[in-house]
């Protein structure tokens, strides 16, 4: 029971973080605003959330059974976390596309990239972010949850949040079976991130003010912005 506890404290803070890091990296490379990153629209990503629970697991191997050369080991490991995280990416984001025609993010202009889902590039950024991860992070995070192993009442925190995140995945898996219906027939595949910039900049037309976690305010909003945005697209594809 404890082990699981752990990992829903990890999954928890690797979506958070992970969450702000993508809101940055939005606001300061990408879309150049403060816009909600990922599916759900809470203040988290699930996909950094598997990500950390991942990348902790795997650093907790002994490689001594392969090597004991602690830099080769090093070398090992950052390609096993790197591996691990694209496939994360890749069947995170073949679901969306295959069952809910949704793109949450797209690498289609992206050299070498499978789908537009993964791409060299990004997969350089995993690589960086575990050798971040197991030379400085794993350590402070080993401190984190041996703090959480010895605060466990903090426990009724994390499953008010997890029960959150439910409720949360509940609410946008609705709104992804919208998109789908209104996709449905086409040959279209929504993005997800410029569908919400063209709302939030049709928001801002009309001088409605945005609610920053909810883009969508109501089902008809949303229903009505995905029909703007497939006939959009069908006008440039002819």
């Amino acid at each position: 029971m404890e082990y699981v506890l752990i990992v829903a404290f990890l999954f928890i803070v690797g979506s958070t973080v992970g969450w702000v890091i993508e809101l940055l990296f939005r606001r300061i490379f990408t879309a150049k605003r403060w816009i909600n990153p990922g599916f759900l629209t809470g203040p988290y990503l699930p996909l950094y959330g598997f990500g950390l629970c991942g990348l902790f697991g795997l650093a907790n191997i002994d490689l001594s059974f392969i090597t004991n050369i602690k830099w080769l080991q090093i070398i090992i490991m950052i390609s096993f976390m790197t591996i691990v995280m694209t496939l994360i990416e890749y069947i995170a984001g073949l679901i969306f596309i295959k069952g809910l025609n949704i793109k949450l993010w797209d690498y289609t202009n992206r050299k070498g990239n499978i789908q537009g889902i993964i791409c060299p590039l990004f997969t350089a950024f995993w690589a960086i972010i575990s050798a971040f991860y197991i030379i400085f992070i794993h350590k402070i995070v080993i401190s984190w949850v041996s703090w959480f192993t010895n605060n466990i009442a903090f426990s009724l925190f994390v499953g008010i949040i997890l029960g959150a995140m439910i409720v949360d995945f509940a609410y946008s898996l609705h709104l992804a079976t919208i998109i789908k219906k209104q996709a449905k027939g086409t040959k279209i595949i929504v993005h997800f991130e410029k569908l919400k910039e063209a709302f939030i900049d049709k928001l801002k037309a009309s001088k409605v003010r945005q609610v920053f976690l909810l883009p969508f305010k109501t089902i008809g909003a949303l229903g009505d912005s995905v029909k703007a945005y497939i006939d959009a697209q069908r006008d440039k594809q002819e």
